[in-house]
């Protein structure tokens, strides 16, 4: 008996990073190749334009190529990063990626300014209306500055008809509860933090958003699978063996995506490196992404 409902994008999704060439340009047909090499190693469907895509640093006119690019090498579920700080550029990008054939768009929480839970909430119901896609709001507030709080994700999961899930990056696992509890039927919950995806599954989450998705999409899937299969045991297992990949996707030295980019690059994926002001790489941080992708086949083949 399944312990989860179906999932409406998949159970793993990894919000990819986007590759430049040497010169730091936009490598579309590395973007290509990537997309389709990820959904060969076990994801089931695609994030562009995140965070991890370092969608600061990339202009309006790039972001839709990538959706563009993406879109033409699978018909995998995409969704694409359209929110912004602005909400009149969010609600055009949102137009624009519609228009392109993604599946559904991911909207950030505003960043730096700040505004109120009004703010927010009027944000969100603006830009949906945008479109008719599917919508799932992101909250992250260690990188935004602001919590999208509980009571407001509630109304708009509850008043919004498209507003159909949250990516839940905010470490708070009682709140996520909450949302679960307080949502209507079919509103969907995906861990945006690779650590905390095992215990949102027991709360109500459908599967994760991830950033270690890019070298273990497989051990997620089958942790996955264990937990909705009652295994709670090799759920367990496998979560652990994936810790160390938790740990290294960032640090202080290198954030988010530096060491994505850099365990690709040893995986043959022509990614490039990041574009500033992240970065520069560390110096052995390729030596530390084989030994922990290494550990991780032991591991995972432990499980087993």
């Amino acid at each position: 008996m399944s312990l989860l409902p179906k999932a409406r994008f998949g159970r793993v999704l990894t919000a990819m990073v986007t590759p430049f060439d040497d010169q730091g340009r936009l490598d579309l047909k590395a973007a290509q190749q990537l997309a389709r090499w990820l959904l060969d190693q076990g994801n089931d469907g695609l994030v562009l334009n995140g965070t991890t895509g370092e969608s600061p640093t990339l202009t309006a006119e790039e972001s839709l190529d990538l959706f563009r690019a993406v879109r033409e090498a699978t018909d995998a579920p995409l969704l694409a990063g359209t929110g912004s700080n602005d909400t009149a550029h969010a609600i055009k990008m949102t137009k624009a990626a519609t228009a392109i054939g993604v599946d559904g768009v991911m909207l950030v929480a505003p960043y730096y300014n700040k505004p109120s839970q009004a703010g927010l909430e009027r944000h969100f119901r603006l830009v949906a209306e945008a479109t008719d896609l599917p919508v799932i709001l992101y909250d992250i507030p260690g990188r935004t500055g602001r919590k999208v709080e509980t009571s407001t994700i509630l109304t708009l999961a509850n008043e919004v008809p498209n507003l159909v899930g949250l990516k839940d990056a905010a470490g708070n696992p009682g709140e996520t509860g909450r949302v679960a509890a307080g949502a209507p039927a079919g509103f969907q919950i995906y861990s945006g933090d690779d650590a905390q995806t095992l215990p949102l599954l027991a709360i109500g989450a459908v599967g994760v958003i991830s950033v270690a998705g890019h070298w273990c999409a497989r051990a997620f899937g089958d942790m996955i699978r264990a937990f909705d299969a009652g295994d709670l045991t090799r759920a367990r297992q496998l979560n652990a063996a994936m810790l160390p990949s938790f740990r290294f996707e960032t640090s202080d030295a290198a954030p988010n995506p530096v060491p994505s980019k850099a365990m690709l690059r040893t995986l043959g994926q022509p990614v490039g490196h990041c574009r500033p002001p992240m970065g520069p790489t560390p110096d052995g941080l390729e030596d530390e992404a084989r030994r922990v992708y290494a550990a991780l086949q032991d591991a995972t083949a432990a499980a087993r």
